[in-house]
């Protein structure tokens, strides 16, 4: 909001950029949102709240509303003064792209289509967007670099791999600045545990090896121990959600002064197996979490690590998570103290 500072009896007024969050009541776009207000900016969240969590963003103007409905997304930009915007808005299992690709083409695809449209019609021209390291496909090279092929194994990474395409070409047709980031896996929670990851149903590691551990679960499977690596099991990249949401302000603080579009990766650079994970969590939580072992998921590749080289150099950010115990820390503090999530 504007307000007002005296300075030798002149009354300057100061704006404060308002920065519209698709999905800013999910799990990444909470974190983001967090980190926005501690940055000064004001934000106004746009969220269906079909995955998202409205009790996890506070001081902020929420309206439900699904990217799918235009004329909806076209009332928030009349009404309210949007100087960029950051989109995390998007269904993200990847088993289920594979049953549901409509699903996913219309909601990753067709709703980033509608809110390109929207802000090209109101002369908003800076985009954060949520990529995903799932458009890479299986690695040919370790670590991952923004340079590696894209051949992407399943929908949802195809749908993300198509709205990259679309931000181009709005980019060179309306002069769209963008900076497209790509995750590898996030985790963790904020470090005062008052938001953190819950998901329904729950794909990810960290917090399906916690639920074990409240036992909300009887058990954690390991699918596969015959994987080229140290322990034979899958390595992956964790990057803490504060870092992802560190990143998400550099990028658009580089975009306000004046910077092109860009892609970058984000991860820590670290790969850590499903069996490091179990056991580092048994330390965090004091006590043995039982599991059992599966044969391999068709399509898991042995080993994903990013290369985060370029937004190290070009924007300066640097992970202030690089040890697994310190992530599984924060996680386990948000779900010891919210073992049903936001329900509680």
């Amino acid at each position: 909001m504007p307000f007002a500072v005296d300075f030798n009896e002149k009354v300057v007024e100061v704006i404060k950029l308002n920065i519209l969050v698709c999905g800013g009541a999910g799990y990444i776009g909470s974190h983001t949102v967090k980190k926005l207000l501690e940055n000064n900016y004001d934000v106004t969240v746009l969220d269906n709240l079909e995955k998202g969590h409205e009790h996890s963003v506070k001081d902020v103007s929420l309206f439900n509303v699904n990217l799918l409905n235009k004329d909806n997304i076209d009332k928030i930009f009349i009404n309210t003064k949007i100087d960029a915007v950051m989109h995390f808005a998007a269904n993200s299992i990847v088993g289920e792209s594979m049953e549901r690709p409509e699903v996913y083409y219309n909601n990753n695809v067709v709703g980033t289509l509608n809110l390109l449209e929207i802000m090209q019609k109101h002369t908003v021209s800076k985009l954060i967007f949520s990529s995903t390291a799932a458009v890479y496909g299986a690695p040919k090279e370790i670590p991952i670099t923004e340079n590696h092929p894209k051949e992407p194994t399943n929908c949802y990474g195809a749908t993300k791999l198509a709205v990259e395409s679309m931000l181009n070409w709005f980019s060179h047709a309306y002069g769209l600045n963008y900076v497209s980031l790509r995750y590898f896996n996030a985790a963790g929670a904020s470090k005062q545990g008052d938001i953190g990851e819950d998901h329904e149903p729950e794909t990810h590691l960290i917090p399906l090896v916690l639920r074990t551990a409240l036992g909300l679960r009887p058990e954690i499977k390991i699918f596969g121990t015959d994987y080229s690596t140290p322990d034979g099991t899958c390595v992956r990249d964790y990057i803490h959600v504060d870092d992802l949401a560190d990143a998400h302000v550099l990028s658009l603080e580089y975009l306000l002064k004046g910077g092109h579009s860009t892609v970058f990766n984000l991860g820590n650079g670290k790969g850590f197996s499903v069996l490091e994970v179990i056991n580092t969590a048994q330390r965090v939580v004091g006590k043995p979490i039982q599991r059992v072992y599966a044969e391999r998921r068709s399509g898991d590749p042995a080993v994903l690590v990013a290369s985060s080289d370029k937004i190290k150099k070009e924007l300066g950010w640097t992970p202030k998570y690089t040890d697994l115990y310190k992530i599984i820390e924060t996680a386990w503090n948000w779900h010891n103290k919210h073992p049903n999530g936001f329900g509680d």
